[in-house]
Order: structure tokens, then sequence, then C-alpha cells
């Protein structure tokens, strides 16, 4: 049996586990989780997840969240090789540290920013924020000096991770193509990607959403 993936396409975290499942040639089982009708509170959802997050992954028995925790394991577990996220500890590492800052930093102020226009009914940005995604755009545009993708010549699921959540910060504070032109440039080349896709139907849903909700 296929694993199952219980996601919502709108949210970058779940768009991340999509484009690692479609690089490694995986077929999920799509169990959407309609979070407006707290689908997932329900006892059966808690008892998979007390943590009640998507996207949550159920492997035949083996369950995960977190999509930094489930993209690892996918590549683990299904990839023909370790290109993907390298067994060779100081590459791994930095991948590791490039998910740390995506959890940590662009994904935090994501959460943030999308929380208070959707609960509080904000439409702009604080300075704050503002500044809070500067200093990420500038920290990736750093890491992407010289570099096509986040850890250097090679696509790992750290890029899957950050160009998921980017995409969607874009939508509400976009990128600087002349401030951050690496950030831009790696965009650009992420979007051609054979299997670049599975992240554009729900960040198109992102789309939607937040800009009704920003107007």
């Amino acid at each position: 049996m296929a694993p199952i993936l219980y996601m919502q396409n709108f949210s970058g975290p779940v768009r991340s586990v999509l484009l690692t499942a479609a690089a490694l040639g995986i077929k999920l089982q799509h169990k959407i989780i309609d979070l407006s009708k707290q689908e997932h509170l329900t006892d059966s959802f808690l008892k998979l997840n007390p943590q009640h997050t998507i996207p949550t992954l159920d492997d035949n028995g083996t369950v995960i969240w977190d999509s930094h925790a489930i993209n690892a394991y996918l590549v683990e577990k299904y990839g023909k090789d370790d290109q993907l996220y390298p067994k060779d500890l100081a590459k791994r590492a930095l991948v590791d540290q490039r998910l740390h800052f995506d959890s940590g930093l662009i994904f935090s102020w994501l959460r943030n920013i999308a929380r208070g226009m959707k609960y509080k009914g904000r439409k702009t940005l604080t300075e704050d924020q503002i500044e809070g995604l500067e200093n990420g755009y500038g920290h990736l545009d750093t890491f992407l000096k010289g570099n096509p993708w986040v850890t250097g010549n090679t696509i790992t699921i750290a890029d899957f991770s950050l160009i998921a959540n980017v995409t969607s910060l874009d939508v509400l504070y976009p990128v600087d193509p002349t401030r951050f032109s690496n950030v831009k440039a790696w965009m650009t080349r992420a979007s051609s990607l054979p299997y670049y896709d599975v992240n554009v139907e729900g960040l198109d849903s992102f789309k939607r959403m937040f800009k009704a909700l920003m107007s």
C-alpha cells in the first residue's frame, strides 16, 4: 500500500513533501484534512499525530510528522541514491543546517504572518515581520552566492523545503529581484524542474486565499 499523506496543498510544508516524493518517483495517497472543519482535531487524527499538524505521513503504520522529518525518511527509505539527503556527514550537516534555517526562520515567519492575516484580520506586515523576512532573504541570498542550490551544486531536500515556503512568502512580501538576485534566480531555476508542477497547484490556492485576505 502506498504511504498516506495527510495534507492540504496550500501548505508550504506539505508541498515540500510533494516535491520530494515527485523527485523520488514515489506515489503517495493524498488524504485531505479540512482544517476549517477541524478535521485535524478528530480523535482518529489525534491518535496518529497528537500535535495535529499537517503534513503527516502514515507509511503502513510508521507515522511521521514535520515535513523535514518526512522528507529525510522518504529519501532514506525510497531513494535510489543519497543525492537528495547525503550520507556523508559533512554534506548532511550542511543540508540539516539549511533545514533548520527553514524551520527556525523562514517557515516561522510564514506561519506567524499567515496566522495573523487568517485569524486576526491583519492585512499588512509589521515592521518586525518585514525586518525578519529581509534578514531571511538576505541569508538565503548569501547561501546561493555562486551556487545553483542552497547547499551547492546539487539539489537536496533543503531546496524543496525552502522553495515551497519562500514561494509562499513571496506572495505576502515579494522577493526584491535587485536586492536578492540569487534568490530570484534560484526560484526561477526551481520552477524549471520537471516535477515542479506539484508546487504550483497548492501555491495557486495559497495565492487566492491570501490575496483575498490582504485586499
